[in-house]
This record gives structure tokens, sequence and C-alpha cells, in this order.
């Protein structure tokens, strides 16, 4: 099975990107077809995409709207590139032509062996915690509650082209507006951890077709150091117990996915 890679990104993440990028092309046991890489139009991520042999997409030519149309901010959060880069992977569907595509944000790397299809079903990852209010937008976004009692947040997801489209001609159909400005009408934006991408889609699916999922845990460590920083022997000892490792860089909430 051949599948398409999404990975938004920023500049600010090219300390990371080429791990992310070495770590998908290392462990997903799937034929890869294009790794595109959603971004600004800036010289260094055009230069990585050249050097990596991805495919830059220019972010703002994948939703009708732009970053400057996603307003999500308070006095002492900004989030509205975090929230911009959630809405890019939903547009997914769009711009990949495999009928499956890897979302992964690009802080993780995968540090184990994945398989995403097995026996006709998706693999989805776990975790046992999630932001209540991602839950309440859910319920307001899709007019019923959470099905599934785990968390879909675990910084990478297996999308299914023609189900994320069905999952979003609902959303449309339910509120009479483009999907994405469901999503934003949805959401309570006085809150910092208002919606999520992965929990909205992995409910969908949970939902509509349970038994083609399977669920494990996501064995996701977070890391406050960067990828050139793990010894090979660090390493390889982190993938006896972890699947993927996480290097949250960055302090701010701009575009830090939680």
């Amino acid at each position: 099975m051949r599948i398409d890679v999404l990975i938004p990104a920023i500049e600010k993440d090219l300390s990371t990107l080429g791990a992310v990028v070495d770590g998908v092309r290392a462990q997903v046991k799937h034929s890869i077809g294009r790794i595109l890489i959603v971004a600004p139009r800036k010289p260094r991520l055009l230069a990585f995409c050249r050097r990596k042999g991805c495919t830059f997409v220019d972010e703002n030519t994948v939703l009708p709207l732009t970053k400057k149309g996603v307003v999500y901010r308070s006095q002492t959060w900004e989030r509205s590139g975090w929230l911009f880069q959630q809405l890019l992977k939903l547009g997914g569907d769009r711009i990949c032509t495999a009928d499956y595509f890897l979302v992964i944000d690009a802080d993780t790397v995968l540090i184990a062996p994945h398989r995403f299809r097995k026996d006709g079903k998706t693999v989805f990852y776990t975790r046992n915690w999630s932001q209540p209010e991602y839950f309440r937008t859910y319920r307001r976004l899709m007019g019923h509650p959470r099905p599934a009692r785990v968390s879909f947040v675990t910084h990478y997801m297996l999308f299914e082209r023609a189900a994320l489209a069905r999952m979003k001609r609902e959303i449309e159909a339910r509120h009479g507006l483009p999907w994405y400005r469901a999503v934003l009408k949805s959401m309570d934006r006085t809150r910092p951890f208002a919606f999520s991408e992965f929990e909205t889609y992995g409910n969908y699916m949970y939902r509509t077709d349970r038994s083609g999922m399977i669920l494990r845990p996501a064995r996701n460590r977070s890391l406050n150091t960067s990828p050139e920083a793990l010894s090979p022997e660090r390493r390889k000892a982190l993938a006896k117990r972890c699947r993927s490792l996480s290097f949250h860089k960055r302090k701010d909430y701009s575009r830090k996915k939680e």
C-alpha cells in the first residue's frame, strides 16, 4: 500500500524537521509516495524540500482562508498558527493523492517500526489523557458526545482521504457553513486548547467505523532536547519502550501541539 505524508511546518521547525522526515522514511513500513511539507514560502524551507526530496506546498494555497483569517489569541497566549496548522491537516484530502495519508507533527520523530494498515483496518495510536475542551468542541461540532474513552492526540495519524472528506461534508450539512468556519464557530476561543483535529477525526471514525480500527498505545516520549543530542545508544534504548519522540523545543504557544 502506498501512502502520502503531510507535515505542516514553519521555519522554527527546521531544527527537527530533517529528523522527522528521516524517521518516517526509516520506520513507516508502507510504500511512501510524496512527503508534502505544508509551510510558508520561505527560502530556507524551500531549500530543505529540495535537499530532502520533499514536495513543498505553500500553506496559503490549501484552504480558502490563510493564517491571517484565523484569530485565536488572548492577552497571555497566541495560538492562531497552531489552529491554522490543524485546519491545514484537515485540508490534506485536497492536496494528497494517495487514498491514505499520514499526518505527523514537525517535532515528532518515529523511532520504532510503524505499519498503519493491518488486515484491512487502520491502526490508531492513543493515550489516556486529553484536554476536556476538545470534547466540548467536538460535541458542538458533531452534535453528539465523543464516543471513544481514549485520546487520539499522539502527534501523528493516518487519514483516509474519502472518510475525511465525508466527515467534512457532514459538518457542513449540520452547520450550513464551510467545515473550517463551522470549526471556528464551535470553539470557545477564550480557552487556549479548544480544538483538536486528531480527536475530531479519531472520534468520527470510532463512531462510524469502529470495526475498522485497531487501537494501540502511543508510547510517545517528550524530550526537552534536540534529535542531534541523542546518542545512537540512547535512541536504541528509548526505542525498546517508545514508538516516537517529541522534541518540544518552544515555550511559546504559536504552533505548539498539546
